[in-house]
């Protein structure tokens, strides 16, 4: 059974991650150890089980202008995560820029992935919800049942079209787990330093406003789909956080169980909250807060 969010009258699967205090992924643990509550009403778990699946995963790598002093080390950090890969796996590559651009289409060929990855030059404006809405859009082409989406950005956004709301939505409905890691520009850090590259400064306040609120959607993304986010201020915590990334998305639980009304409760569309816990002392679950009846 393929380890995807899916919702029918019969059965909901929810993909779930545990993390210990140092975000170090624990495994080893049963359906006696999660409780599972769906509008805060306890469900009975009718099946469990882990797996390592091969995955479709869509990567998002912010290559604008406010990337400038980073981007060589977010490179670094997207060659790291194919190290992570599962043989069977499928990849997709967009950019961020002023305009979203779809580099790859699914693939295996991790090598050609990378050398589109190693062309790239930063420049631009910041459309990174417009790139992540249409990744979203793309990753329904995917031919695994686990997917997921990787993010490499500083957050920053000031020159997408849709909106933060029409994108958590998209999210919301979409079987895909994102993970974020957002990197701090201001130092140079990751990458050859210089001063830093602050379009904000020539920005109107309400653009100011919309890039201060980028890392803040990526969290948000990540916690409502289940997947985790990352900030990290030097190479060595990106390695580290992509490295957990891979780690988390290999190994997950996926816990089953059964609707109540058969998914009846207020018919098509409605939204049903999702809550996954653990009696497990001192580690952290990550799973999707919910899903929209189908």
């Amino acid at each position: 059974m393929p380890a995807a969010f899916r919702t029918s009258a019969q059965l909901v699967l929810v993909p779930v991650t545990v993390t210990d205090h140092n975000g170090k992924t624990v495994e080893g643990l049963q359906a006696k150890d999660f409780h599972v509550l769906e509008d805060h009403v306890p469900q009975q778990i009718v099946s469990f089980f882990a797996e390592d699946a091969p995955a479709s995963i869509g990567l998002v790598l912010d290559i604008s202008g406010s990337m400038r002093n980073t981007l060589d080390g977010a490179k670094g950090i997207a060659h790291a995560f194919f190290q992570t890969a599962n043989p069977e796996d499928e990849f997709l590559l967009l950019t961020v820029s002023t305009q979203p651009d779809a580099v790859s289409k699914f693939t295996s060929d991790i090598a050609d992935l990378e050398a589109s990855i190693d062309r790239t030059s930063p420049g631009g404006m910041t459309a990174l919800i417009d790139t992540v809405y249409l990744a979203l859009n793309d990753m329904r082409k995917a031919n695994q049942p686990r997917r997921a989406l990787l993010i490499l950005s500083d957050g920053m956004d000031n020159y997408s079209r849709y909106s933060k709301g029409e994108l958590m939505r998209a999210a919301l409905e979409a079987n895909v787990q994102i993970y974020s890691i957002i990197v701090d520009n201001g130092s140079g850090a990751l990458g050859t330093g210089g001063a830093p590259f602050r379009p904000s400064m020539a920005a109107k306040p309400i653009d100011q406003a919309r890039e201060r609120e980028g890392p803040n959607v990526l969290e948000e993304l990540a916690d409502k789909t289940g997947g985790l986010h990352f900030h990290v201020g030097n190479y060595a915590e990106a390695q580290e956080a992509v490295v957990k990334a891979g780690r988390a998305l290999r190994n997950q639980y996926v816990i089953g169980y059964q609707p109540p009304n058969s998914g009846a409760a207020g018919g098509p569309g409605k939204w049903h909250e999702v809550r996954v816990k653990s009696t497990v002392p001192k580690v952290k679950v990550y799973a999707r807060n919910g899903y929209y009846a189908p």
